[in-house]
């Protein structure tokens, strides 16, 4: 019984991503799911008591994977800064990090960044975005209290300026690019925000 069930679970995943992938969240069926996957609506029902319920277990572990990492790399690196050690602010690598990831949960993300309309993944990049803003000022911050000078700068530039990062790093996804491509793409990135912030921030 336990592997009919974890059988069908399968099927049930397999499904639901193609027919999410093809249609979107808002109009993907749950009956279509349920034929693909070999089974009757009520029985699909069993597993997931909704639609919505069924999106989330498909993405929320790669969503809630991606926040740990970013949260563990903001972490590091005030440890690092705050010990004296600035190279990590030297030679960052996020966007290297976050593609890697991303690329790693592809299916996930793609259902995230194209697909999740009507969901409360919709708002995933912005949300992304302000967890990133609020690990910049408190890191800036680690930085002054190691003696670093930096300009005075503008929180509402910062909202738009990590906006930009964050959409930056997915536009990966929205165009279809293979890993290879992704990754070298992510590399450019972080050159070039690496570049970037240390003239906003003046350091």
């Amino acid at each position: 019984m336990i592997r009919d069930k974890e059988l069908h679970h399968g099927n049930i995943v397999e499904a639901a991503t193609a027919e999410f992938m093809e249609y979107g969240f808002q109009d993907a069926s749950m009956r279509r799911i349920a034929a693909a996957a070999g089974m009757s609506a009520s029985g699909l029902y069993k597993h997931f008591a909704s639609k919505e319920e069924m999106f989330s277990a498909l993405v929320e572990p790669a969503c809630q994977g991606l926040m740990a990492l970013f949260r563990q790399e903001a972490d590091d690196q005030s440890q690092n800064v705050g010990a004296g050690d600035l190279s990590a602010w030297e030679t960052g690598q996020d966007a290297k990090l976050a593609v890697a990831y991303v690329y790693d949960h592809l299916d996930a993300f793609r259902l995230i960044v194209c697909k999740s309309r009507g969901t409360r993944y919709e708002t995933f990049l912005h949300d992304l975005a302000v967890l990133e803003e609020q690990m910049t000022l408190s890191f800036m911050e680690t930085l002054r209290k190691q003696g670093v000078r930096l300009k005075e700068f503008s929180e509402k530039e910062l909202h738009l300026l990590t906006t930009t990062n964050i959409s930056a790093v997915f536009q990966t996804v929205e165009h279809d690019f293979t890993r290879e491509e992704a990754m070298h793409y992510a590399d450019t990135l972080d050159r070039f925000f690496s570049k970037a912030w240390k003239e906003f921030f003046g350091y």
